[in-house]
């Protein structure tokens, strides 16, 4: 349907919208109260936080040392104590306290505030919360409360009771497992009794309920059953530290006619296999120190290269290896080394996950230890700098490794021209186009094929890929309700669909400016005056024609700077810098970079005409950019328009007036009129 608006209004949905999404940040912050988040922020200083980290020194009114977050040779990463914030000149990390927090220690939000809670002695607040919120929150804390216990359990058992010590810790001795990495692991063992973490947790209060869903527990007609009894325990935790799941092993002795050596957790509320790699929580400093990460298969070859002095190691555990696994490891690193037995499972398994890792960004690299050595006897046997000088010395890229395994022998043409498809198809899905290109001439010479032949069969690959993308958005667009198109149309025009530059420097402003006035007593209907500061006037002009900016996050801002604007301490610039909601305080801080660097002693003192011209000028160049939008889409509908000459009449004269409209606001502008 055609529209007679070029900008349609839906501030109730959008208002909706935003209330959700604050209700979750609020979820997701732990519900720590505002006051407490402000008391947090001014008592932080982030030299102090980020020395403990960075070795800092001065540099005039700042401090700089080498950045943490990639492999700095000449210190680049920069800490402003004016302005509370830190940024790399180099790789672009930065932000304040808690996002340094966050980015380097790699936790949550309310982990960084506690942290940082912790370290200032201050008590932390909470908000009451609803009783959704209650239920939600105390059936997953509950969960992780619970399984905290049981890990404690069973590390008890395990160093204190007789059994443990006979069975469960002989068993760890004799993997040669150190008494410190039992410790740095929290490895255990359950009783052989059926009932026993059964038992004493209903003697300790804890509920049947959550005993049942964190799987500890199994039951039947006869009651609760401990799932991992007579079992080695491996505790597995998430990125954060948070015990998850455990796994269970049988002991030696007992596996002789046993197929399941191991039993781990069912998926639940708070853990989901495919999303958690053991040991990451251990490694994830060491990772991002490396700036690498060794993939392996099970609990004891990242127990075992723990103890050799390689901590950059993590693993599935028998699950094939996922999407969100992939990227929970790019967050630290985008270089892997897959690192199996040379045996044909460990083959297999190198080649299960290369395309997977390929597709998402990752560099890749794959060492197959000597045959009857897996990662942990291979550790065993050598110090961590004859293992790593292995390691160096015995990767192999993914070209190489797929090349002497699929072409090793193979004499017949068509098996062999088989594997280079194979090949040039795990190439394909790579997303950087440098690398791809790089890949393929690596090809063209190992293969000793045409390099013009590759690139036309990557090509193929490529296009193939990018149709199937097509027809599956087609048939998501075919399953969409006519409602849910006319919806999608018509808030289509009131904003841009894309960021651009004027945008981002109007909420740069309303950030750094949001408080100040600059427009003094402005005469009302009413006849009462009345003041606008930077955020106010915005919020107002925009309002007069429905228009809302194109990133979500960016109108939060502004309404919270207009719901704010009246409050007698509100700073716009402190305000946003400390919020609770860390994408905000994270924009906010990499905004006042952008513009300031790290020091105050550039700022402009501006009056207030010279920052109420800029603001105008910034407005209607927004206002611009939406007109000449909407000026493109009209074109592009009027050439999909046809022989419909009722819909071309229509399409035209609003062509005319749109570009009424851009001519009025260029004159505005002070620009020449566009004809």
């Amino acid at each position: 349907m055609h529209k007679n608006s070029l900008f349609v209004h839906k501030a109730s949905n959008l208002c909706n919208i935003y209330f959700a999404l604050f209700l979750l940040i609020c979820i997701f912050a732990g519900m720590i109260d505002r006051a407490t988040v402000d008391k947090i922020m001014d008592a932080v200083n982030i030299v102090d936080v980020v020395g403990e980290f960075v070795n800092l020194r001065k540099a005039g009114v700042n401090y700089k040392g080498l950045c943490p977050f990639h492999d700095d040779k000449t210190p680049s990463f920069m800490v402003s104590p004016a302005r509370q914030i830190c940024k790399c000149f180099a790789c672009g990390e930065g932000g304040n306290a808690v996002n340094f927090l966050m980015k380097h220690e790699q936790i949550t939000y309310p982990e960084a505030l506690r942290w940082l809670a912790k370290k200032y002695n201050i008590e932390i607040q909470e908000r009451e919360l609803n009783e959704d919120e209650k239920r939600e929150q105390s059936e997953r804390e509950s969960m992780f409360v619970v399984n905290e216990w049981a890990c404690q359990y069973f590390h008890e058992i395990l160093k204190n009771d007789v059994d443990g010590q006979a069975i469960g810790k002989q068993y760890f001795r004799s993997r040669g497992i150190r008494d410190d990495i039992i410790e740095k692991f929290q490895l255990g063992f359950a009783l052989t009794k059926r009932d026993a973490l059964a038992n004493e947790a209903k003697r300790k209060g804890y509920q049947r309920e959550f005993l049942v869903k964190t799987g500890l527990c199994g039951e039947n007609e006869k009651g609760l059953y401990d799932r991992f009894a007579g079992r080695a325990i491996f505790p597995w935790l998430n990125v954060s530290g948070k015990v998850v799941a455990f796994g269970g092993r049988k002991l030696d002795a007992a596996t002789k006619g046993v197929q399941q050596k191991y039993v781990n957790s069912p998926d639940s509320e708070i853990y989901h296999k495919e999303r958690e790699l053991y040991g990451i929580y251990q490694a994830k400093k060491a990772i991002v120190k490396e700036d690498c990460v060794y993939m392996v298969e099970g609990y004891t070859d990242v127990i075992a290269m723990h103890q050799c002095g390689l901590e950059n190691v993590v693993a599935n555990s028998g699950t094939a290896l996922s999407v969100y696994q992939i990227k929970l490891l790019r967050r630290f690193t985008p270089n892997i080394v897959l690192l199996y037995d040379g045996d044909e499972a460990g083959i297999h398994a190198a080649m299960r996950g290369t395309d997977m890792l390929l597709q998402e960004g990752m560099n890749v690299k794959v060492l197959l230890l000597p045959d009857g050595d897996d990662p942990d006897s291979f550790a065993r046997k050598h110090t961590s700098q004859q293992f790593k000088d292995y390691i160096e010395a015995h990767q192999t890229d993914f070209i190489q490794f797929k090349t002497e395994l699929m072409l090793k022998n193979v004499k017949d043409p068509i098996k062999r021209a088989e594997a280079i498809n194979s090949i040039v198809r795990s190439v394909s899905v790579i997303p950087d186009p440098i690398v791809r290109a790089t890949y393929i001439g690596e090809c063209a010479r190992r293969l000793e094929v045409d390099e013009r032949t590759l690139i036309t069969q990557t090509n193929k690959y490529i296009a193939g890929d990018r149709e199937e993308q097509r027809k599956t958005a087609e048939r998501e667009e075919q399953r969409m309700s006519s409602a849910e198109r006319q919806q999608q149309e018509d808030t289509s025009f009131y904003r841009l669909s894309f960021e651009s530059t004027v945008e981002r420097l109007i909420i740069q402003n309303i950030i750094r400016h949001g408080d100040e006035v600059i427009f003094s007593d402005l005469e009302a209907d009413d006849g009462s005056t009345v003041s606008l500061n930077v955020a106010q006037y915005v919020d107002y002009d925009l309002s007069q024609d429905n228009l809302s900016f194109s990133t979500p996050l960016y109108n939060k801002v502004l309404r919270e700077a207009v719901e704010h604007s009246d409050d007698k301490d509100f700073k716009a610039d402190r305000y946003f810098m400390q919020h609770p909601d860390p994408e905000i305080s994270q924009l906010a801080s990499m905004l006042g970079i952008d513009s300031h660097q790290l020091s105050r002693s550039f700022e402009r003192q501006e009056n207030e005409r010279d920052l109420r011209q800029r603001m105008q000028h910034l407005i209607l160049d927004f206002r611009m950019d939406i007109v000449n939008q909407h000026m493109k889409e009209v074109q592009r509908q009027l050439k999909d328009a046809g022989s419909d000459m009722e819909l071309v009449r229509e399409l035209m004269e609003e062509y005319k007036q749109t570009q009424e409209l851009r001519n009025a606001l260029a004159r505005q502008r002070g620009t020449d009129v566009i004809v």
